[in-house]
């Protein structure tokens, strides 16, 4: 009762002191601004295995800097960053999982001219002016962005969570848990040594729930939790044709023409609306009146999407955005033949290709999702092969197909009654004074599964940054207002007691 009893003066002094536009709230993101800047100019392309190894550099020197002991744990490819603080038995433990990856850049398409030299803009007439970051100096304001690779995703939620803790220590707040901290380098390419790598190192991970801070709060800006995230595999399937490109002339309406074999496959897969038509696809699915509930409880604009994407009428596996991602999807990812546009040539092409992806929710096993599709294939008349097809091979069969498999990152997900859920929500919902959006699973992939098919233990986004800030795309982007609102719901949940 005693230690309940020092908490609760403090927490309602301290809160009322880290409003959204408090001095000492604006001093702690100055702080941050700076410490992105400088963890963002590392380059972090997560298929360079060199760049990989500076953030590992960086991140050691700033976590022990605050006290955390750290490791690196060595995987079949890069090593993962761990980092706890000291623990004590009686405490529950928190798992934060982040990356500190990126995804390849092209500087061409970027407005800045190094998109690792992070470019503070102010927003002007539906665009953004470029400033010098010398006019934070007057002021912070929270509208302002901060432009770079992986100031949003995911650099600068590893920088809030940072500068939170700086914060409470400044404080001198005794934490109410044990926390550990495990940082992925290989997000950006499906992080294929983390099954194994969790597996051995499960007594270092081990922890009541997890927590990953990545990905957009929803699009209303209202704090957010969610409970779980699509799985994803993918398949490549290409139909063959002459074994050259052919003269459209001369083997026009003779040669089999691949595109057309593709374009005929793929129109038997879904139907006019969307709805994947291959038998079996949906099985195991079921939303009763709770989960329905939930679903509706988001409050996504459906005239506001369709106005952002730009087209009129949405497909119809679900009757609304959230209910549609509650079934697993089937999408054309890619889709190539022959030269297009001012290229193009009077051809037959020698082939087709399509690259699909399969977002998959916990009732669908990726492995079996795509023998589904293979087998489908099958029944329409095509040998699938794994290779390109030999001479003998195309001689032998009509409508060849090569396929090709990618791995398979499962979906998880948690209960919407879970007590660290409800820890969660509540504490956000005191912290902003703001109902807090709860998404039963996101459309978006992050590798988690390891942790819960190995630890047994609940897991939940806590997104952090906004909702379009342009993430695996040119011009990504951080709003500064983020880096506020990221500091102080670490903070919050870092010093308040389940």
């Amino acid at each position: 009762m005693k230690n309940k009893l020092f908490y609760i003066p403090l927490f309602l002094t301290f809160h009322l002191a880290l409003s959204q536009d408090s001095t000492l709230l604006k001093s702690q993101v100055a702080k941050s601004i700076t410490e992105l800047r400088d963890f963002v100019a590392i380059p972090n392309d997560a298929l360079n295995g060199d760049a990989i190894a500076d953030n590992l550099i960086w991140l050691k020197k700033n976590f022990n800097a605050r006290g955390f002991n750290t490791t690196e744990l060595e995987t079949e490819n890069h090593p993962l960053f761990f980092a706890a603080l000291p623990m004590e038995d009686t405490k529950p433990t928190i798992l934060f999982y982040m990356h500190f990856d990126g995804q390849s850049v092209d500087s061409s398409k970027w407005n800045q001219e190094n998109p690792y030299q992070t470019v503070l803009k102010k927003p002007v007439d539906g665009g953004y002016e470029t400033m010098d970051f010398e006019a934070l100096n007057d002021d912070i304001d929270y509208n302002w962005r901060l432009f770079g690779r992986s100031t949003s995703d995911d650099k600068g939620p590893i920088i809030m969570f940072l500068n939170a803790i700086d914060l409470l220590q400044k404080e001198e707040i005794k934490l109410p848990f044990n926390v550990k901290v495990i940082l992925d380098g290989e997000e950006e390419k499906s992080s294929k040594p983390l099954p194994k790598a969790v597996k051995q190192y499960r007594e270092l991970l081990e922890a009541d729930f997890l927590l990953i801070a990545d990905g957009p709060i929803h699009s209303s800006e209202k704090p957010t939790v969610v409970y779980g995230c699509r799985g994803i595999t993918t398949l490549s399937i290409t139909t063959h044709g002459p074994a050259k490109p052919q003269h459209s002339g001369h083997y026009g309406n003779y040669a089999p023409n691949p595109g057309f074999q593709l374009a005929q496959l793929l129109a038997t897969m879904k139907d006019k609306e969307g709805r994947v038509l291959i038998k079996g696809y949906y099985d195991g699915i079921s939303l009763g009146e709770p989960v329905q509930n939930i679903l509706r409880s988001v409050p996504d604009d459906a005239v506001s999407i369709a106005e952002k994407l730009q087209f009129k009428t949405a497909e119809k596996v679900g009757a609304f955005y959230q209910e549609s991602l509650q079934y697993p999807s089937l999408n054309i990812r890619g889709l190539g033949s022959g030269w297009i546009g001012k290229k193009a040539r009077t051809i037959v092409p020698e082939s087709a290709t399509a690259e699909l992806d399969l977002r998959l929710v916990p009732e669908s096993d990726g492995t079996r999702l795509k023998k589904l599709v293979k087998d489908h294939i099958v029944k329409q008349g095509f040998t699938v092969l794994e290779d390109i097809p030999s001479k003998e091979e195309r001689l032998r069969y009509d409508n060849i197909i090569t396929l090709t498999e990618g791995s398979v990152t499962d979906a998880f997900r948690t209960n919407l009654d879970n007590e660290y859920g409800t820890f969660l929500v509540n504490t956000l919902q005191k912290a902003f004074n703001d109902d807090v959006v709860q998404i039963r699973i996101m459309g978006g992939t992050v590798p988690i599964a390891p942790f819960i098919n190995e630890l047994k233990i609940p897991a939940f986004v806590v997104p952090m940054v906004n909702p379009d800030n342009n993430q695996h795309s040119p011009n990504e982007n951080l709003k500064i207002g983020q880096l506020a609102y990221g500091i102080k719901a670490f903070y919050q949940i870092l010093k308040t007691e389940k």
